[in-house]
């Protein structure tokens, strides 16, 4: 009972203080995880077969975790194959960025359209959900914001309806795919599913639903975007996206890189290669033909977000160890009964309700164990259904405010410091219904296809 108790309360605390935002998320979570691996399992429950479990050291040693030829190994405590594959796929999208691959396929995209306001405002808002499937969203965002504001300038037009329309279709994005969404991540390792799953999933209910996004914020935008009005110049005072390039060499290099690790992750249900191997390949090719520049690219990866992970996971593991998770999936099992859609629809709402206003990457952790215990009551196949249910509510529900997602956060950062602010109020009045919409479309979806 004690360790239920520290466990609850260190997890409640974690996530306040996340909310709060006073203190680094990833300090906040070290923090508890230390917590949970003294005072919940040493003085709690006495069990250093909790902490061994917890740390999960072992899982490194085992020749599954590198290579399969089943499905990935599930496991509890930390979740070692997420934190590799992430560190990997920011070390190459370092590399990428170094060599000024983002800003180049902008500038492209603008001048293939000719520089008109329209359709770079579709197009920029298809590239970044596509985007967003294989690179991390921050990173989309991050640039897509700063060209749509150069071009801005350049073509005199509002720049955020666009970059707003850009950060709704990368979050919607990387709820297609495996890699596309650190909650995916999480998922897809910690239930056995592969990149391959995800596609035939999430990636065609996102792709249902990006269609009616466009449609959406191209009736909301297009008068504030025509009334701009295009300047029709000519080409020359205009950007070149050659210019963007750093290292040609370096580019296509980069590029091959980019396309490999999209192939490996596309097969690895086929080669038998984990994700955890495939994110350590990617990272060491890059920092080899990277030379000199391998230990910069190194200095720029976000360790804060890794060690982040690893606290979220051990306090998670608290919850689970203690049980307290099997209760929640229990409470939520006896709402629902044996009425699977209402099962469906409840993990579905509460998960983008929750999105909207807590970081889903904890939430996502919180909630497999629960799926799992649900899953084991409703039959075979019933775990892969409310798997693709949590990972689309959970990626598509932090649209709905400007905390909700990383993406949401930097996109309006980047907008901010430009000079063009958004404010809550401007923010929701547009993104919160489409995340509405897009969830209701979802709902229909997963009703459809699987019950």
């Amino acid at each position: 009972m004690l360790a239920q108790v520290l466990a609850v309360i260190i997890f409640l605390l974690m996530f306040l203080m996340i909310v709060m935002d006073k203190i680094e998320r990833h300090i906040v979570t070290l923090i508890s995880g230390i917590s949970v691996l003294l005072f919940v399992f040493g003085i709690g429950m006495h069990s250093w077969a909790a902490i061994w479990r917890t740390l999960n050291i072992q899982s490194l040693f085992h020749l599954p975790f590198w290579y399969s030829a089943g499905a990935e190994e599930a496991s509890s405590g930390i979740n070692w194959a997420t934190i590799l594959f992430i560190a990997g796929m920011m070390v190459m999208v370092e590399g990428m960025g170094r060599v000024g691959f983002f800003r180049w396929l902008c500038l492209r995209i603008a001048k293939l359209v000719h520089y008109r306001t329209i359709p770079i405002f579709i197009t920029f808002m298809i590239i970044s959900g596509i985007l967003s499937m294989f690179i991390d969203s921050i990173t989309v965002i991050m640039f897509l914001a700063a060209v749509t504001v150069e071009l801005a300038r350049l073509l005199k037009f509002n720049p955020i309806p666009v970059i707003l329309s850009e950060i709704f279709c990368a979050n919607l994005g990387g709820s297609a795919t495996m890699c596309g969404d650190p909650p995916n991540i999480i998922i897809g390792t910690s239930l056995g599913f592969t990149f391959s799953d995800f596609v035939k999933n999430t990636g065609v209910n996102a792709l249902i639903a990006l269609i009616f996004s466009i449609l959406y914020f191209y009736f909301c935008f297009r008068k504030k975007l025509r009334a701009s009005g295009d300047s029709g110049s000519d080409d020359f005072q205009y950007p070149d996206p050659r210019d963007a390039i750093t290292d040609k060499t370096g580019f296509l290099i980069h590029c091959v890189i980019f396309a490999c690790a999209v192939v490996l992750l596309v097969t690895h249900a086929q080669t038998g290669l984990t994700v955890a191997a495939i994110g350590v390949f990617i990272a060491a090719v890059t920092l080899l033909v990277s030379g000199k520049n391998a230990l910069k690219l190194l200095k720029k990866v976000d360790y804060k977000t890794l060690v982040f992970f690893i606290g979220l996971f051990v306090v998670v593991s608290g919850l689970e160890e203690t049980g307290i998770l099997e209760m929640v999936a229990s409470l939520i099992g006896s709402l629902c009964g044996d009425n699977f859609m209402l099962m469906i629809g409840i993990i579905l709402w509460i998960s983008a309700f929750a999105s909207a206003f807590i970081d889903n990457i904890p939430f996502a952790a919180t909630m497999i164990p629960i799926i799992r215990s649900l899953a084991e009551t409703q039959g075979a196949g019933s775990l892969a259904i409310l798997a693709w249910t949590l990972s689309v509510g959970a990626d598509i529900g932090g649209s709905a405010t400007p905390i909700g997602a990383s993406a949401n956060v930097v996109g309006t950062s980047v907008a901010a410091k430009e000079g063009y602010p958004v404010g809550w109020g401007y923010y929701c009045k547009y993104l919160a219904p489409a995340t509405v919409l897009v969830i209701l479309i979802s709902m229909i979806f997963l009703f459809v296809r699987y019950v």
